[in-house]
């Protein structure tokens, strides 16, 4: 059958209707759609992929690394719910009720509470694009693998990095920090909260303070820290934060919850130069969470089903209550110390209170094999732990004690087979 294609017009010409026929392909009756297929398409080389012709298939896995950690059934059932239109009116309600739970979660009355669509990476993205211009001086206090990928991204974006230094493991005074404020005079001072890579807990109290002294904003990187551990953002005077949905709040990982204070969002509305990513620019995140007190725009399109999960998450997190949280995730740390001293195990970092409790690292005996041990976990009992990352790679296991995960009942389990483990590992040295 012949049929006209779409390059086909009807044109007055005079007083008559002309047909003008300026391309045409010719197409086919398909008899067993019913439908039409043109006869001018050229033959696939890429078939239809058999394998997702196949059932999904994926496992159930105790994931006790430092993230992602489990989700309650509650998120997954609330991830099930209908899509919504990312501009809906039920759907932006339940944006505003998640930056109550936020506002919450950092103990914060930030105007400016929101989420960037992306993992924990794009809200340090979003807080080093933001607060940046090409040749601003940033100090980063640098102990571990995220405080250099916050100095990779800030030279990404031509700013004057500095850095500061302490071994993996360790934590900076306030005294050094004001140090090197004194010495590099920076614009923003980033510091890493909880250091997933070594298990160090930074303070945080003061530091605030010290910076506004010195004309500088405090960044905080809260990713493997919020919830697990005390935060107090205004009270300690914290200019930007962010953290991850799939560490302790136990959501899938999809958004990075961050808050500007007024201070930040001042340096932000007095740049010279557009933000460079409209994709993480805060004016445009913040209007389209409805931060700034004007109707809402398209920015982008919100991840709907995820968002679901945050909301179900959060308020399963602020039925507990943070000092709660702060309590349950301090006994069950406690609980691993312990346990992992009888094994005569010893952590990577010696002074308890350098510590977060939300990512444990502990030092790989001599003459076992790390990934070995982890192996070990995974294929008898599909337990995850991770090996180390950054400068505490091949050195040490990483155990994950957060939110969802944080039970005796899984310490004692981590336990039980790191036993069993380490004496797999000594039978296989004995025959050596």
């Amino acid at each position: 059958m012949l049929s006209l294609g779409r390059w086909s017009a009807v044109r007055r010409v005079g007083k008559k209707s002309v047909l003008v026929v300026t391309a045409t392909h010719t197409t086919t009756t398909n008899r067993a759609t019913g439908g039409y297929t043109p006869s001018h398409l050229q033959k696939m080389d890429v078939p239809q992929p058999k394998i997702l012709k196949t059932p999904l298939d994926v496992p159930s896995k105790l994931l006790m690394g430092p993230g992602p950690s489990n989700s309650p059934l509650r998120v997954h059932y609330a991830m099930m719910k209908p899509l919504l239109g990312h501009l809906h009116p039920e759907f932006t309600k339940i944006m505003d009720e998640i930056k109550e739970g936020l506002r919450y979660m950092f103990q914060t009355q930030s105007t400016v509470v929101c989420c960037v669509s992306g993992t924990g990476h794009a809200g340090m993205e979003t807080t080093i694009c933001n607060l940046l211009e090409p040749s601003d001086v940033i100090l980063v206090a640098q102990n571990g693998i995220w405080g250099e990928r916050a100095a990779d991204m800030a030279r990404r974006h031509e700013a004057d990095v500095r850095v500061i230094e302490k071994a993996a493991g360790d934590v900076f005074t306030a005294e050094e920090i004001e140090a090197g404020i004194v010495k590099h005079r920076p614009a923003v001072v980033f510091v890493v909260h909880g250091e997933s890579s070594t298990g160090a807990l930074q303070p945080l109290e003061g530091l605030g303070e010290l910076c506004h002294k010195h004309g500088a904003l405090l960044a905080v990187d809260c990713v493997a820290s919020l919830g697990g551990v005390p935060f107090y953002m205004d009270a300690w005077g914290v200019d930007v934060v962010y953290t991850g949905t799939q560490k302790v709040l136990s959501a899938p990982p999809s958004m990075a919850p961050i808050a500007f204070s007024a201070r930040a969002m001042e340096r932000v509305k007095a740049r010279k130069k557009p933000i460079r990513s409209f994709y993480s620019d805060i004016t445009w995140l913040a209007n389209y969470w409805g931060c700034d007190g004007t109707p809402r725009k398209y920015h982008h399109t919100g991840p709907v089903s995820s968002v679901y999960a945050l909301r179900e998450a959060l308020s399963i997190a602020c039925e507990e209550g943070l000092e709660s949280l702060w309590s349950r995730h301090q006994s069950c740390a406690q609980r691993l110390y312990s346990g992992l001293e009888e094994l005569g195990l010893k952590p990577f970092i010696s002074d308890p209170t350098k510590r977060t409790p939300t990512v444990t690292t502990i030092r790989v005996p001599d003459r076992v094999n790390w990934m070995r041990v982890t192996k070990y976990f995974m294929e008898k009992y599909r337990v995850e732990i991770s090996g180390g990352l950054g400068p505490s790679a091949g050195q040490v296991w990483r155990v994950g004690l957060m939110g969802y995960n944080c039970t005796l009942d899984n310490v004692d389990l981590v336990l039980k087979i790191m036993k069993e483990a380490l004496a797999e590992e000594e039978k296989l040295n004995s025959k050596l």
